[in-house]
């Protein structure tokens, strides 16, 4: 018997890089998916647009470590299948005072400035600060990911649906009904992976979420002092919010940005950065990669979803074990993306993950 095309198995709603990668995921399962967006495909409201993103192996803490390396094998996984180049390795250094605060396979502490300036020779790493060496750490090709998840959601059938706005939704003896501008949808589960309008559409998520206001420089490519291997990922952790930098590979221009920011409406677009937030970053740039030319190529915002702990949300509803949480992934969550999706799928097919208990909805109370 044939299906109506709003009846599906799985609706996703969201299409950033972890509803995509879900949907994705799902498809290749066979599983008949309907994914929505509110905003046309690769608009700038959201958690996933732009040309890049880092990826590392170190962490604070190694219960993240086997998701790390899940995350690594499924982005190999996704550039096999697609046929692109999307991870660059370049190494990368991460600055601290005092004890190490980052930990992972392959990564070292190093105290000594003659060994950070041979490691990583653009990077200059503030007086009194030492760094981890995360030799497979690099550059993630956040644009050309995302549209190779969405190639592959679609190549496998999934039905991907940009421009709708979702009312609501309510759990039914069958799954759910979802509410939309354009109609009624229906599925046996639903995936809820909308980032920063994460407690609107999820009330009982609110309390633990808040939204962030962030912004990003990137300078013109090609420069010698950006390049791989004088300059790998970076970051220096400061009180005012730590500072990340992302080098030029495959002529993205280096990007830096500070992981800190104001609280945010997500129903208003974010402001893009203001003279005076421009010459700050540009600041931050010359003080760490001294040898850039920092005149912006491009100076823009984007949205952070966060908890108090920064571990993500992610797994079943308590009271609607049918619908799938994937939220709160802002910051340090694009670097996981095919792995997410690869676990929401897990999810809605009745698959254990108790590798997943550290970020759970049940460790929240959800």
């Amino acid at each position: 018997m044939r299906r109506s095309p709003d009846e599906a198995d799985v609706i996703v709603i969201g299409l950033g890089v972890h509803g995509s990668a879900a949907a994705a995921s799902l498809a290749r399962r066979g599983r008949r998916v309907i994914a929505l967006d509110r905003f046309p495909a690769d608009h700038d409201r959201g958690s996933s647009h732009g040309r890049t993103r880092m990826i590392r192996r170190a962490y604070p803490n190694p219960v993240w470590n086997d998701l790390v390396g899940k995350a690594f094998a499924a982005w190999s996984a996704l550039e096999a299948e697609s046929g692109e180049r999307l991870v660059h390795r370049t190494g990368g250094l991460y600055a601290h005072r005092g004890v190490a605060q980052l930990q992972g396979p392959g990564c070292v502490t190093i105290d000594d400035a003659g060994e950070l300036a041979r490691r990583m020779p653009s990077f200059a790493v503030p007086e009194g600060y030492r760094a981890v060496h995360d030799p497979g750490a690099g550059v993630i090709e956040a644009s050309r990911a995302l549209g190779a998840l969405r190639r592959a959601a679609v190549t496998h059938g999934a039905d991907l649906r940009h421009g709708i706005r979702v009312r609501g939704w309510e759990s039914t003896t069958k799954g759910v009904r979802v509410t939309t501008d354009a109609g009624v949808l229906t599925a046996a589960r639903l995936v809820v992976a909308v980032g920063s309008w994460a407690a609107a559409v999820l009330p009982s998520l609110a309390p633990l979420l808040d939204v962030w206001r962030i912004l990003t420089l990137t300078v013109r490519a090609h420069q010698p002092a950006g390049l791989p291997p004088r300059l790998g990922a970076f970051s220096v952790d400061r009180p005012e919010g730590l500072v990340f930098g992302i080098p030029d590979a495959d002529g993205n221009g280096v990007k830096l940005g500070v992981d800190a920011g104001l609280s945010w409406d997500p129903e208003e677009a974010p402001a893009p950065p203001s003279p005076r937030e421009i010459t700050e970053l540009r600041a931050l740039l010359e003080s760490y990669v001294p040898g850039l030319d920092t005149t912006p190529v491009e100076a823009t915002s984007c949205l952070y979803t966060m908890t108090e702990d920064k571990r993500f949300i992610i797994g079943p509803l308590a009271g609607a074990p049918e619908v799938v949480v994937v939220t709160a992934c802002s910051g340090h969550g694009f670097k996981f993306g095919p792995a997410v999706g690869d676990a929401v799928a897990d999810l809605c097919d009745g698959v254990p993950r108790e590798d997943l208990d550290f970020i759970s909805t049940a460790r929240r109370g959800l």
